[in-house]
């Protein structure tokens, strides 16, 4: 392979929706490449969230986003797609007489007939915390992202946040730490049968209107100041991590240029193909919007589906739009590949 390689399709994003593309482009023998920012495969669930469990894929009661991400990444790769890591996407050209598009990245030119972008929510920034002392201590005890649950194994937790990542890290560290709190300024915003364990669960909880005021130690964090914002009332709690699970502030940078439709950060597509206004560009996942959109791994998988089919027609008008059962698609790929041996 060379950079001058024409692909049939080129994925955007390595997390487990264009892992699942991937997967799923090789199985209708689209030749395939994968393109994302990270120096590894599994977007958020690898790089934010890997000791968080999943509860919402198909077969799996509950698992942890990195066993997920080691089977999604072993199934993307398996049908040949050829990944290129630590790469972001600049922008995308048609060349005309070559008939295909050129995809520019901050590292190399790539060449490819068709594109999916399966982005997530973009570039991604963790929501800072603005409170005296937190800046100061980020990495001595103040974090936004939890690579090892150990870390947190006999100590006094602070969490700030009422969404499903502060929901979900307050049940997965109470059982580790010494002591785990939970303060949030107003309702929370999770699934309901997670806030619902929250609350049986041994996690102090102060919500609505409690925020962090202040953060103190001296070569570590010490200790957690908060207040109740309505009636003034202060609370200092001993703490030697403060998890900070605010959200995060997307992007979708250069994207935003290549002349797509944007609403709220989001590529609108037709839902019936995944297609975006531009001519073989089609998108799945968190990045895309249309009416009745779930912003799911579930449905996105199912985004990347009709997404490559409908890529599979694109290049080929007289290919069938529905391949069929996957098991009699990789039965055939694996009695063609015998032939050519």
């Amino acid at each position: 392979m060379t950079q001058h390689d024409v692909f049939d399709t080129t994925i955007i994003g390595g997390g487990p929706v264009g892992l699942f593309a991937a997967f799923y482009a090789g199985m209708r023998g689209l030749k395939t490449k994968i393109i994302d920012s990270l120096p590894e495969l599994g977007g958020q669930l690898i790089a934010v969230y890997p000791e968080k469990y999943i509860y919402d894929i198909a077969g799996f009661p509950k698992v942890l986003a990195k066993d997920y991400v080691k089977g999604a990444v072993e199934q993307g790769l398996s049908t040949g797609a050829v990944p290129c890591l630590g790469e972001s996407a600049q922008t995308l050209t048609w060349l005309p007489e070559a008939g295909h598009y050129r995809l520019t990245t901050d590292k190399a030119d790539h060449y490819t007939r068709t594109v999916i972008i399966c982005a997530g929510v973009g570039s991604f920034e963790p929501k800072r915390l603005e409170a005296p002392g937190v800046r100061e201590f980020e990495g001595r005890g103040v974090t936004y992202l939890v690579r090892s649950l150990e870390e947190f194994r006999d100590k006094d937790v602070v969490i700030v946040g009422g969404g499903d990542s502060a929901v979900d890290w307050a049940l997965a560290v109470y059982p580790l730490a010494r002591s785990t709190t939970l303060v949030h300024r107003s309702k929370f915003r999770a699934h309901e049968r997670s806030v619902q364990q929250l609350h049986d669960s041994p996690v102090a909880l102060y919500y609505p209107f409690y925020e962090v005021k202040e953060v103190r130690g001296n070569a570590w964090l010490e200790e957690v100041v908060v207040h109740q914002t309505r009636t003034g009332e202060e609370r200092v709690f001993p703490a030697q991590a403060l998890i900070v699970a605010i959200g995060f502030a997307a992007d979708l940078g250069p994207l935003k240029t290549w002349g797509l439709t944007i609403e709220r950060n989001n590529i609108v597509v037709d839902p019936r193909t995944m297609a975006t206004g531009l001519p073989g560009v089609f998108a799945a996942g968190d990045v895309v919007t249309y009416p009745g959109k779930f912003k799911l791994i579930a449905t996105g998988v199912a985004e990347a589906i009709t997404a490559v089919n409908h890529a599979v027609v694109h290049l080929d008008p007289s290919a069938r739009l529905d391949a069929g059962h996957s098991t009699n698609v990789m039965e055939k790929r694996e009695r063609t590949a015998v032939s050519a041996d």
